[in-house]
């Protein structure tokens, strides 16, 4: 993330973003090659291996202090870090799921703001100490806030590198929506901001690829979305790491499928107190391009699930997924999003409070409802 702003800052960029009446639209970066190859830097092996970590968080909600139940977490990642550098073979990534810092909060925004992190912040930095004692990339997701945003609360995906150093947080590109009625999840999206944001960060920061020495890398929180991750797949994507909750198998085997990759998911798990059905936890998977499961822990147990990808076999000779997007695109181009762009993009004070706040939200801006 670049260095922080003032809100007046920011909102002075995305009038700058906009062009004046008669004025050159700003130039486009290269997203995507037009010969069917992608960027890349040389990898320092042939073959890396991929640890994906299933275990259940203190919820911060029943925690004693905030305090109190970030420190537990952090140990509780801490030894399953270790497990994961002691046993089996030595890891190139370790993958956590969601929320493995903080559990997942109900209530309506100004509770959830409680039960955030900063990114980077203290919790970042004690990962960063084990990922370099590990020598490892370390991935996960939490719930997070940002002077920058203020008010808002944002789903992100910090990367943290065999350095111990922050080398990417990853934005949800969107959010799923119409799947639970009477309410939408409030969180802010790259979609639900992105004007905004695309001024701030770039249109390059919208799907961003982490070139590493052990493959081209990229982490999301989105589930069923097909068009997200064809977009990584474009940009260069050969891993796609994946945090979520409540997913499906065969949307992460899908993925690979149609796009040609590798993906992993990291999912929660519950523990019997936890009131929530045991079928809903764990699950944790890493799938081959063509949709091939290679490791798997179906179960809700906590866990570390292992396999190793042929990086350097796998790249040899590869390029990006050929979509028939010129076949499709007049039909495409028709086509009209429910829910514009932006629709986020408020004053702290008018942001949604709750689950049914925003859900009205989309209804008001909902180009579908009369």
């Amino acid at each position: 993330m670049k260095s922080m702003r003032s809100y007046v800052t920011v909102a002075l960029l995305c009038a700058a973003a906009v062009p004046l009446p008669g004025a050159a639209a700003p130039a486009v970066p290269q997203l995507v090659r037009p010969d069917g190859t992608y960027p890349s830097v040389p990898l320092e092996k042939d073959v890396v291996v991929l640890k994906v970590v299933q275990n259940s968080p203190v919820n911060l909600q029943k925690a004693p202090t905030v305090a109190e139940g970030l420190a537990t977490n952090l140990e509780r990642m801490a030894y399953w870090i270790n497990e994961a550098c002691t046993k089996g073979k030595k890891p190139d990534f370790i993958l956590f799921n969601e929320f493995p810092l903080t559990g997942y909060s109900a209530g309506t925004r100004e509770e959830k703001l409680k039960f955030t992190i900063r990114v980077p912040g203290p919790e970042t930095d004690r990962l960063g100490e084990l990922a370099k004692a590990c020598d490892t990339y370390i991935v996960f997701g939490s719930y997070a806030t940002d002077p920058d945003w203020p008010g808002h609360i944002l789903s992100l995906n910090p990367v943290i590198g065999r350095d111990g150093k922050l080398k990417r947080a990853y934005w949800k590109s969107r959010n799923a929506i119409r799947l639970t009625p009477g309410e939408e999840v409030p969180t802010t999206t790259v979609e639900g901001v992105r004007d905004r944001f695309r001024a701030m960060y770039g249109i390059e920061e919208e799907f961003p690829v982490l070139m590493t020495e052990f493959g081209n890398i990229a982490v999301s929180t989105v589930q069923i979305d097909p068009f997200v991750f064809a977009a990584y797949a474009m940009r260069g994507t050969e891993i796609m790491l994946r945090t979520a909750t409540l997913f499906t198998k065969i949307d992460v085997q899908a993925i690979a499928y149609y796009n040609n990759m590798y993906t992993a998911m990291s999912n929660i798990t519950f523990p019997p107190d936890s009131g929530v059905p045991a079928h809903f936890g764990g699950g944790s998977l890493i799938v081959a391009p063509g949709g091939r499961v290679i490791a798997e822990d179906p179960s809700n147990n906590d866990s570390v699930i292992e396999a190793e990808i042929p990086i350097a076999e796998f790249r040899a000779g590869r390029t990006i997924p050929r979509y028939p997007l010129e076949v499709v695109k007049p039909v495409f181009d028709q086509y009209v999003q429910e829910i514009p762009l932006n629709v986020l993009d408020l004053p702290a004070d008018k942001l949604p409070q709750t689950n049914a706040d925003m859900k009205r939200l989309l209804d008001d801006a909902s180009r579908w409802i009369d």
